[in-house]
């Protein structure tokens, strides 16, 4: 892992330090370790201050967020969903974390929930929650050539046939499928496509 990578997972795993709800059962709810937006832009302006971060909303019922992170030329998207939108957003970007190489260790654990208030997660403290790295995730820039036209077309050919899907009630078992993005490569866009397809026909 070079100095750079190491770095900016340093200041990711440092970020990591707030909870976000991912299921609600009754007056109990499951949180996940996720990132504190307050505090998010000090920790990484501090590896890269030209750093940025942009969300898209796929849907809201439930809520199902795509986040993009930009950081020292690397670009990660993260997605995500979540009864509140609040939530879905921590969780899609909490996923982008992921693609540099950073997790939390932690098993979720149930907290009383208060429809009004929310997850009540006084006692489970704040931290970097053991977040560890993994071993072989280097933070590689993306390249500054144009974007390729087939990636981008096979994006294309996704989101249409998600919307199909969204249309035709499946909507959530599709995010399911599509929950770690699109594919880095032509052929995985492909493969994604083709499982969605499959959905879609049963």
């Amino acid at each position: 892992m070079s100095d750079s990578s190491a770095v900016v997972q340093l200041a990711l795993r440092a970020a990591l330090s707030g909870w976000a709800v991912s299921e609600v059962r009754g007056n109990q709810a499951r949180v996940l370790p996720a990132p504190d937006l307050d505090t998010l832009s000090a920790h990484l302006a501090a590896v890269d201050p030209a750093w940025s971060l942009t969300w898209a909303c796929e849907s809201a019922a439930p809520f199902v967020v795509r986040a993009r992170l930009t950081l020292c030329g690397a670009v990660r998207e993260g997605l995500s969903s979540a009864q509140r939108l609040e939530d879905a957003k921590k969780l899609a970007l909490a996923d982008a974390f992921r693609y540099f190489g950073v997790y939390s260790a932690l098993e979720a654990p149930w907290v009383d929930y208060d429809p009004e208030e929310g997850a009540n997660t006084s006692e489970l403290g704040a931290g970097d929650f053991g977040a560890e790295t993994e071993t072989v995730r280097p933070v590689t820039p993306l390249p500054s050539t144009p974007k390729d036209p087939q990636m981008e077309s096979a994006r294309a050919h996704i989101d249409t046939l998600m919307e199909q899907l969204r249309q035709g009630g499946k909507g959530g078992e599709a995010i399911k499928l599509l929950m770690r993005g699109y594919g880095e490569t032509v052929e995985e866009s492909r493969a994604i496509y083709k499982e969605l397809q499959a959905l879609q026909r049963r």
